[in-house]
């Protein structure tokens, strides 16, 4: 093994062992993600990589702190339509890249996960605390069933073209998975704007600088301006948060 693997697979451990001690995370391997989030790279020459205890004390106090707003949120913009708790979960496979997600366990109850990746590559609580809210902000506007809409139309779509063009079974369904495909994505870029809009709302609430927080975008690839993108790029995403923080701070008069 490389020793760069070897580094972050030590950290990893050390991360773990930090959040076990700390007693009030669940830790579980979730569910496959229905709506993949971009995977931050580790920076160079940026903002200082955390210490594994650091980053642990800044997950658990950021979950504290941030949960209770986005299911009080939640409450108020569903009118108590949705179930509003948060399951907050670790994905403690070590191999896995960092990454955040919203999904959707057994019972339908909401789950937003973390790896120990992610929560080790933030470097301060507010990157922490925009990520937790941006997930959150997923379930809070039903992004999981309005993809599940959007791509059953594009399915729809694609079995009618496969008809009309007199496709044979296998052509047919093939067809049918890309309408699928396109549906899924035809908003995806919608949905994250929405999801960074209404995620900044949560962190600031919470007692965060989503600006700031909104600063691990700097780490990402650019998608830029793909077409059919699953993401808005980086630059559209943070003037997203900037102006909703401005907006905030103009409504409470509050300001850092």
């Amino acid at each position: 093994m490389e020793q760069a693997a070897m580094q972050r697979m030590a950290q990893a451990t050390w991360l773990l062992a930090a959040l076990a001690l700390s007693g009030c995370v669940q830790m579980t391997a979730p569910a496959p993600m229905p709506i993949p989030q971009p995977v931050p790279q580790a920076a160079r020459g940026e903002l200082p990589v955390l210490s594994p205890q650091e980053a642990a004390r800044n997950f658990v106090t950021v979950v504290t702190r941030v949960e209770p707003v986005a299911e009080a949120l939640c409450r108020a913009r569903t009118n108590g339509q949705a179930d509003c708790d948060l399951q907050i979960v670790i994905d403690k496979r070590m191999e896995l890249p960092p990454n955040a997600f919203q999904t959707l366990d057994e019972a339908g109850r909401p789950v937003v996960g973390f790896t120990l990746a992610l929560i080790a590559d933030a470097r301060n609580a507010d990157e922490l605390a925009f990520v937790l809210g941006h997930e959150a902000a997923h379930h809070i506007a039903g992004h999981i069933p309005r993809q599940k809409q959007t791509a059953a139309a594009g399915a729809v779509l694609g079995a009618v073209l496969g008809q009309v063009t007199g496709a044979d079974a296998a052509m047919q369904d093939q067809l049918q998975n890309i309408g699928a495909s396109v549906g899924a994505r035809r908003y995806s870029r919608d949905f994250e704007l929405e999801a960074d809009a209404l995620g900044a709302e949560i962190a600031f609430h919470a007692g965060y600088d989503p600006v700031l927080g909104a600063g691990f975008f700097a780490r990402l690839p650019d998608p830029g301006d793909q077409f059919l993108g699953s993401h808005p790029p980086n630059a559209q995403r943070q003037a997203q948060v900037a102006a909703v923080v401005a907006r905030l701070k103009q409504q409470t008069g509050t300001g850092w």
